[in-house]
This record gives structure tokens, sequence and C-alpha cells, in this order.
């Protein structure tokens, strides 16, 4: 089992969650159970799962998780694009919050190789 606190590929996900909280309080109000929450649910599944992982027993259970991290990356990425379209958010906010979940995914990506080349 793992201090997922002590892992950058957590913190920096964790950071990025809060930033997203951040962006979104104005968004619409009639999209908080639409875009809003989505947005939070899939950018907060990102580190929720890498922490899970770190819980489980195994490498093979955290690598698992990680790739369910993963796909909340790609989902987050997908409605901040979304949310940019819709001019919820400033370009500026979206090309910050965009090259942050696109670190995330490489480290998310890195991380996985490592413990599947050890493993």
């Amino acid at each position: 089992m793992r201090d997922f606190r002590e892992l950058a590929v957590w913190q920096k996900p964790h950071e990025l969650v809060l930033d997203i909280y951040r962006a979104t309080r104005t968004f619409p109000t009639e999209e908080r159970y639409g875009l809003t929450g989505q947005l939070h649910r899939s950018a907060a599944s990102i580190p929720a799962n890498i922490a899970e992982g770190c819980g489980r027993d195994g490498e093979r259970e955290l690598t698992r998780f990680l790739s369910i991290a993963a796909g909340s990356a790609s989902e987050t990425e997908y409605h901040l694009l979304l949310a940019l379209d819709l001019e919820y958010l400033p370009g500026a906010t979206h090309e910050d919050l965009h090259a942050r979940i696109n670190e995330v995914k490489k480290m998310i990506g890195a991380f996985h190789r490592r413990l599947t080349a050890n493993g």
C-alpha cells in the first residue's frame, strides 16, 4: 500500500481539480447539474482513482485504477473543450487547464508504464 499524497501523479491532478472547481464558479447556474457537475465528477475521478489504486493490494490493481484515471482525464479534457465551445471558459483559462490535463495524462501513462515494466 502506497501513500498517494506523496505521489506527484496524484498531486498534480488534485491541484487541477481545485482549479477546475474555481473556474466553474462562473458557469451558468442552469449547468449546475449538467456540464458543471460532469466536469467536477470527471476531474475529481482522476486523483480519486489514483488514491483508490494506491490503497489496493499490489501493483496490478494500481495499474487498473491508473487506466481508469486516464479515462477520466480524457473525459475531463472533452468537458473542458465543451465549456470553451459554449463560451463558459475564457480561452486563456481553457489553454491553461488543457495543458495541465495533458501533463496529467502523460504522468499517468509514464507511471503506468513504470509499474508494468517492473511487474
